[in-house]
């Protein structure tokens, strides 16, 4: 029989089948056959798309290995695809009745009748804020938050109080698939009979597609500037989807969707705010040079920088640790102290060399400073053993300041979280070729952190 482990983790496993859900829902709305996986990494959602749902997915990723590895996987997953649907199924219905258990009655209803919760019931989410939803009719400066805009000057997207407004029978067709909780939404029932009919008849045609059930994993570094048409020979009308893209690949996913008169629609969920290049960070300019932050003008004109600390801050997982998955406290301490060391004793202050999971390979403090040396290609042998436990000594009554200045840190890290998902999602407002775009929460959090996708739609006529 299938051993899932082998394909997907149940975090992997959440996060496909999620996202997987809305991309066909928005590539079907479209009338799109063909999906574009940038930073495929192993393959497990192009590899998703393309047999659950029947797409022409290309998946690139700029790791050979990679590739190679997605290929292998495909392979290994088509054979046993049959055994594989029936425990993901198994799988879908076990999650379900975990939510059930957690969350309001609204949230045991299937898709289907979520779509009619969302319409029939829109004032009952009148007080949730997780997710940001644009109406086709705002402007960039406009914002749609279950509560009343209020002006102030500091304030990243500014704009007049929100209007009464219902989202357009477009919109409500690719909210179709969304949790209860995940939109603001108004809609007569005939507009809802509407949509269904369009989305059944939508899949009924993609099914039948010659072309379907095609997946082709590429190996190419992307850029804001790269060529879609000089990696894929057969490229026509598509959307672009990142599961997880990091750094500036996130960044750079948004300028070629909004580029590219080919993609009709992105579904991006970023990670890895650390690796991001920010305009601001340094003193000296480059002009020519495409940032990972700030994308908006607003914040350009602003000067607005994180600076790495704050989005290393913005990487850590609120949402785990109010549940009890507490910080690795340990390992931030003797990475600290090890800062310490390589400042006093070696004069470094800055390398491009990095420490990696070096604690979980360490028998004590001494093997950790030690392997670490190594990697930092510095000199251990003039460092005995006794002034580096001088140094843990030294320290140690401090952990517990330590922990509580992580611990500060995690508490701010949606604001920083926020401010950079936002800056991406102004950056779409600002483009006259997107008819709608939006802020979703899309998995859950304690399974998936960044749990947050940028969507957007093109003008029909682009």
């Amino acid at each position: 029989g299938i051993k899932p482990d082998e394909f997907m983790n149940n975090k992997k496993s959440h996060e496909v089948q999620v996202m997987s859900e809305l991309v066909d829902s928005i590539a079907n709305y479209c009338g799109i056959k063909q999906v574009i996986d940038i930073g495929s990494g192993k393959g497990y959602l192009s590899s998703f798309l393309s047999m659950q749902y029947n797409f022409k997915v290309y998946g690139i990723d700029s790791s050979s290995s990679n590739t190679n590895g997605a290929h292998e996987r495909n392979r290994k997953l088509k054979k046993h695809w049959k055994a594989y649907q029936s425990r993901g199924r198994e799988n879908l219905k076990s999650q379900s009745l975990d939510k059930a258990n957690d969350r309001p009655v609204e949230s045991k209803i299937n898709c289907k009748a979520i779509h009619e919760e969302l319409l029939n019931n829109a004032s009952s989410l009148q007080n949730q804020d997780q997710v940001i939803i644009q109406d086709p009719s705002y402007s960039s400066t406009d914002m749609a938050t279950p509560e009343t805009n209020t002006e102030t000057e500091a304030d990243l997207v500014t704009g007049t109080q929100s209007h009464e407004t219902k989202l357009s029978e477009d919109v409500l067709a690719v909210l179709n698939v969304l949790p209860a909780d995940a939109a603001e939404d108004f809609s007569s029932s005939r507009e809802k009979e509407k949509v269904l009919r369009k989305m059944t008849s939508l899949k009924t045609k993609a099914r039948k597609s010659s072309e379907s059930n095609l997946y082709f994993p590429l190996t190419s570094c992307i850029t804001a500037e790269t060529e879609l048409n000089g990696i894929i020979t057969d490229l026509e009308d598509c959307m672009v989807v990142g599961l997880h893209t990091c750094g500036d690949l996130a960044a750079n996913t948004l300028r070629i969707f909004t580029a590219k008169p080919e993609i009709k629609a992105v579904c991006s969920v970023g990670c890895c705010y650390h690796l991001l290049s920010e305009q601001f960070e340094n003193q000296e300019e480059c002009h020519n040079q495409v940032w990972g932050f700030p994308m908006c003008q607003y914040l350009k004109d602003k000067g607005w920088c994180c600076g790495r600390n704050a989005r290393m801050s913005a990487c850590l997982a609120l949402e785990r640790v109010a549940v009890g998955q507490m910080l690795p406290t340990e390992s931030l301490f003797y990475r600290a102290v090890l800062q310490v060391i390589i400042e006093e004793i070696y004069g470094v202050t800055k390398s491009d060399r990095h420490v990696g999971k070096t604690f979980s390979k360490s028998s004590s403090f001494i093997d950790y400073v030690r392997q670490s040396l190594k990697k930092l290609e510095l000199d251990d042998s003039k460092l005995p053993d006794s002034c580096i436990m001088d140094y843990y000594e030294k320290y140690k009554h401090r952990m517990n300041e330590l922990e509580a200045f992580n611990m500060l840190k995690v508490v701010l890290a949606p604001c920083i979280e926020v401010l950079i998902l936002l800056d991406r999602l102004c950056y779409l407002k600002e483009q006259e070729n997107i008819a709608w775009s939006g802020l979703v929460k899309l998995f859950d959090p304690v399974k998936s952190p960044r749990c947050y996708a940028v969507i957007g739609l093109k003008n029909q006529s682009c």
